[in-house]
Parts: C-alpha cells; sequence; structure tokens
C-alpha cells in the first residue's frame, strides 16, 4: 500500500512513524491544488485535512481510501466518491477537551482583562502608590452562558459553564436538539446571554446566522465566542457593530483561512483572534492521529 500525506504541516510535530507499518508513507508538508494530482496519483491512501480531493482527482487516480484528518469532510466529493467505490473516513470526538478550553480561556482572558494588568504589571506597578491596581472585572459565578450548538463540544461547554455557576441556554441550529439538563431557547434569547459561544457546524442552518439584524442584541460587556466556523457569523456586521455596542468577542475561525489581510475584524479593538488552533493540542493531535491510524488499518486488514 502506498500512503500519501497531503498537508502534514497542519498536525505539527506529531509524529508519523508508526504509519510506516501499514505501507510505504510519502509525507508532503503542504500541497497546492496544482500539485496534488502529480502526489498522489500513484496513491492507494490518501490523507488530507484541508486539501481538496474532487471528481477530477478521483478520475485521473488509483486511490482506494481517502483518510479525512479532520471532522469536517467539505474538502472531499463524499458523492463521487462513493460512486467510484472510494472509501472515505473523517476522525470525530478527537478535540473536544481542546476546543472546550480555548473557549474558557478566551473568556476568562477577556472577563479577567489578563492581557491589561499583564502589561500593567510590567510598566506600572513598581510606581504604584498602593498594593493593588483595580479596574473592574466580574465573575463567571451566576452569569447566563448561551451556546449556540449543543454537540458534543457544546455539551462539555455547558459542564464546565455550569460547575462556574453559570446559568445555562441553548438554541439548537437544527431545531432537532432536546436537552434534558440545559433549557432550549430561541436565538434571540442567547444573544441575550452574558456568555455566548458557538459550537456549530457551517451549512444551510447556520450561514450567516448572526448577522446585524440580531448582532444588535449582544448587549454591553457580554462576549461573543466563535469555535464553530466562519461564516456563521458575518465579519463584517461584527466590525461595524462590536465596538460602538461594547461588547467583546473571541474569534478562532474565520470566513476565509488564513485570514484575509483585508478582514475587518482585523481592525476591531475588542476581539482576540487566534489562527484556528481550538482543536490542536498536543493531546488532540496525537488522538487525531492514533484514530485515523486505526481506519487505515482496519481499511488494509479487510
Amino acid at each position: 500500500m502506498k500512503l500519501v500525506f497531503l498537508d502534514a504541516l497542519t498536525l505539527g510535530d506529531i509524529d508519523l512513524s508508526d504509519f510506516e507499518k501499514l505501507g510505504d508513507v510519502k509525507i508532503y508538508q503542504s500541497t497546492k491544488a496544482d500539485e496534488t494530482l502529480d502526489r498522489i496519483k500513484e496513491a492507494d491512501i490518501v490523507l488530507t485535512n484541508k486539501v481538496v480531493i474532487d471528481k477530477y482527482i478521483m478520475d485521473n487516480s488509483n486511490i482506494k481510501m481517502i483518510q479525512i484528518l479532520a471532522t469536517g469532510m467539505n474538502n472531499v466529493d463524499l458523492e463521487y466518491a462513493s460512486k467510484k467505490g472510494i472509501v472515505v473516513k473523517n476522525v470525530a470526538g478527537y478535540s473536544t477537551n481542546s476546543v472546550a478550553q480555548l473557549t474558557f480561556a478566551f473568556a476568562l482572558e477577556i472577563m479577567n482583562k489578563l492581557r491589561y494588568y499583564d502589561e500593567y504589571s510590567k510598566t506600572k506597578y513598581s510606581e504604584s502608590e498602593i498594593f493593588t491596581h483595580i479596574i473592574n472585572f466580574k465573575e463567571l459565578n451566576g452569569k447566563t452562558w448561551g451556546i449556540i450548538g449543543l454537540g458534543e463540544i457544546g455539551k462539555k461547554v455547558a459542564n464546565i459553564a455550569k460547575a462556574f455557576g453559570c446559568k445555562v441556554v441553548y438554541y439548537s441550529t437544527s431545531g432537532k436538539n432536546n436537552n434534558a439538563e440545559y433549557k432550549r431557547v430561541e436565538l434571540d434569547e442567547v444573544l441575550e446571554s452574558d456568555i455566548i459561544s458557538i459550537h456549530a457546524p457551517l451549512n444551510e442552518n447556520t450561514n450567516n446566522l448572526l448577522n446585524r439584524k440580531n448582532l444588535n442584541l449582544i448587549k454591553e460587556d457580554a462576549i461573543l465566542i466563535n469555535m464553530g466556523r466562519g461564516g456563521i457569523v458575518n465579519e463584517a456586521d461584527l466590525a461595524e457593530i462590536i465596538d460602538t455596542k461594547g461588547f467583546y468577542a473571541g474569534f478562532d475561525v474565520f470566513t476565509k483561512e488564513p485570514i484575509d489581510k483585508n478582514n475587518p475584524l482585523l481592525k476591531v479593538k475588542n476581539i482576540i483572534l487566534t489562527p484556528h488552533i481550538a482543536w490542536a493540542s498536543v493531546e488532540a493531535r496525537e488522538k487525531l492521529v492514533s484514530l485515523a491510524y486505526k481506519n487505515i488499518e482496519d481499511f488494509v486488514e479487510n
């Protein structure tokens, strides 16, 4: 079996040597669209995180299996792969703890004003007349935490928020998710929460879900955290509203990735941005690679 990694750089420094037990392995750190076919033409198994595998690639290669190194599968033409008899596997559930952790890192950094206090301590604290320096910050305890998308990650966040003493409510983007522990409400009510976190996929129900019409419902000093997908929040509308309304945001995902240099969020004061890394703790990447290995091992053995 010939295995080809198309964008191993997305996995960081995780050891991939075990895959050599499954066949001949070729590793490319990144692959441009016009390089894909040449690199996988003779491959039996292709491993890709975000490199697109479409009808043209499938028709002009001998691929037998595509292992997506992520949960989302929109970079592969699944319908055509099925017609061609090509097995497509993804990996789910590996990043729950990692995404939940960054969600709270955003919330706690913003609520506790850590960037401000760090800068103050390094530049002004030594000259203070008193032992402390007070600007108002608040506790999570007693706040309402609204969740958009109560899937596995959403539930993990809900449980942690509850442990902090938050009242948790959620909005089901499909309209079908019912949970006995947490109250389901309409989107407008979620947007009136103190903290709002998004943990939903991008689809016809969520595209442009938050826009000029409803972003105005978010109150002053509230926090909007997007851990779902770019496109769920209209970035231009948010950029126009956030600073004047006086709320805060933390975004790990963007409509275009890498982020466009002209993205209006880059000019927003009240926002923290990270480069789509919520999924990528060491432990999460190790689990991802392990589960991908098991998928391929099962395919090779059968």
